[in-house]
């Protein structure tokens, strides 16, 4: 263990000792453009989220660990990428933390540094989605549906009576729509490319974050 850091054990982190980062705080606010210290721990954000069930931490916790410095715990959890971005704690917050944004900075942080997700799937729906949107400049929900099932084994034929429904009462299209404005659509994603390539650069190190498996 390095100087100056410390070990702390939580409810979340099934018994093994949490490494703290002392720096982390600060750059999750450079990231995301948040003043997450100042967070006193209201829960509000937490009592509005619809997506608080399925969570490993809830979304108060997720920003304590952010302040805590627990960098593998907050980056290894599956609620960052449960987070449905409704906002709803922005709204909700006195001191204006922004706990969406927040999750998505680490979202970024995450896949930048290669931290392994146990929930899989949920990552990799996220990449069929904006792989539609990225192609197509819109969203196309039987591509999208296409291309996750294509890319998680076993998963095919699953939900297969559901979609043949939703196909038959029209609420799923076969053809995606066209929009105008394609091209700055693809702009958009080559800038994010960029972006992301340089966080790779600046995030890709390894870490004991890396060498865990993430929650299942």
């Amino acid at each position: 263990m390095g100087s100056g850091a410390v070990e702390l054990y939580l409810p979340g982190s099934e018994g093994r000792p949490v490494l703290l980062s002392p720096g982390f705080v600060r750059e999750v606010e450079d990231l995301a453009g948040r003043m997450v210290s100042r967070c006193y721990q209201c829960k509000k954000c937490t009592s509005g989220c619809p997506a608080g069930f399925s969570m490993d931490y809830q979304c108060h916790e997720i920003i304590r660990l952010v302040q805590l410095g627990a960098r593998d715990e907050a980056l290894r959890s599956a609620a960052i990428w449960l987070c449905a971005s409704c906002r709803t704690c922005r709204e909700r917050c006195p001191n204006d933390v922004d706990p969406a944004t927040v999750m998505d900075c680490l979202k970024v942080m995450a896949a930048a540094a290669g931290v392994p997700l146990g929930r899989r799937r949920v990552r990799t729906f996220h990449r069929a989605f904006l792989a539609t949107v990225a192609a197509l400049g819109r969203a196309h929900e039987l591509g999208s549906i296409a291309l996750y099932k294509l890319a998680v084994p076993g998963a095919a034929l699953d939900d297969l009576g559901l979609g043949l429904r939703m196909l038959s009462r029209g609420k799923l299209k076969v053809a995606p729509d066209g929009i105008k404005g394609r091209g700055e659509v693809a702009a958009i994603f080559r800038r994010a490319k960029a972006r992301e390539t340089r966080l790779r650069k600046r995030f890709g190190r390894t870490g004991a974050a890396e060498g865990r498996g993430g929650h299942t």
